[in-house]
């Protein structure tokens, strides 16, 4: 007779995985799909998620770099949830390429700040992470040199705007809530007179997975965040569990990718997705442990979301 499962208590996050952006622009290349049919290029990863990607790759999506791998027609191509810089659609038009902007709303609401700011006479300060495309799109809607780029709290003595230039600061709407706290602070220690956000560039999603996580943590022997490695907003949550007191806290993409030599003695187990992670995945982590454990699932909800975002004017139906 087998040896019975050892018993595990699951704490499911809630709200976890997909948020409003991520679905609007998957919902973006789909509706593209069924309306022009294939191939739809896109632009970068539409969200970071391989599992995601590769289902729109089935469904004719071809993923570019960069627009010169685009050939002349009238296929659309998608720009990512991420946004662009300035220069993409400029590059599009030129060539009279189809463009979709897949842009989350609460991207472009950043990039209308950082535009109002410059308009102002103001320097921009941007709080994120260099290389990521997000950042690359927000500096990219400014002149350049009208932006500094800003990634920790000690990054802010070393800074040297010019003398006596206004000073407003932007953020990447996928950082870790705690962090970019310390670095406003230590902004606005040194600049007194920069002027913030009238509302909080931190979406609204990563803030509630963020605190769904600092929620569980504490109780948990182990959490797994579901989502890529190039994904912003899931590695926070992995830093998020660890300084709350999760003692082992792990990035996965996929079942197959767990160790499971970390997840060995466990009594309880936190489990989240990063906003681009779809649920089925979820479901696989959590069948995994299931096939090891005798396990009880538990939701744990700190926040409901009911945000939309509709699709871009392009792909709407027609008024009736």
């Amino acid at each position: 007779m087998s040896e019975a499962k050892p018993p595990l208590r699951i704490l499911l996050c809630a709200p976890r995985g997909f948020c409003a952006g991520v679905v609007r622009a998957i919902d973006v290349v789909e509706a593209a799909l069924q309306r022009f049919g294939p191939p739809v290029y896109v632009r970068h990863e539409i969200v970071h998620n391989r599992f995601v990607v590769d289902e729109l790759k089935r469904k004719g999506a071809v993923f570019v770099d960069e627009l010169d791998e685009v050939p002349d027609g009238d296929a659309p191509v998608v720009f990512s949830a991420h946004g662009v810089a300035k220069s993409v659609p400029a590059a599009a038009r030129l060539r009279n390429l189809f463009a979709i902007d897949a842009t989350c709303p609460l991207v472009t609401k950043v990039h209308r700040e950082a535009e109002i700011h410059h308009k102002r006479g103001r320097m921009v300060l941007l709080i994120g992470h260099a290389g990521h495309p997000e950042v690359v799109g927000t500096m990219g809607q400014l002149p350049d040199g009208a932006v500094l780029l800003v990634e920790t709290e000690a990054d802010v003595p070393g800074l040297a705007p010019p003398d006596g230039a206004e000073l407003a600061y932007v953020t990447q709407t996928t950082l870790s809530v705690d962090d970019t706290a310390g670095v406003v602070a230590a902004l606005k220690t040194r600049f007194p007179a920069i002027h913030g956000p009238h509302k909080e560039d931190i979406c609204y999603a990563t803030t509630n997975r963020q605190e769904a996580v600092k929620r569980v943590a504490p109780e948990c022997d182990a959490l797994v965040v579901v989502g890529a490695p190039n994904s912003s907003n899931s590695q926070r949550l992995r830093e998020v569990a660890e300084r709350a007191g999760c003692p082992v806290s792990r990035l996965v993409q996929r079942a197959t990718d767990i160790d499971w030599s970390e997840f060995s003695g466990l009594s309880t187990l936190g489990v989240t997705a990063g906003a681009s992670a779809p649920e089925v995945l979820v479901e696989e982590i959590v069948d995994a442990f299931a096939a090891r454990y005798d396990v009880r699932v538990e939701t744990v909800t700190t926040a409901d979301e009911s945000v939309f975002f509709p699709l871009p004017r392009e792909l709407r139906p027609p008024a009736a």
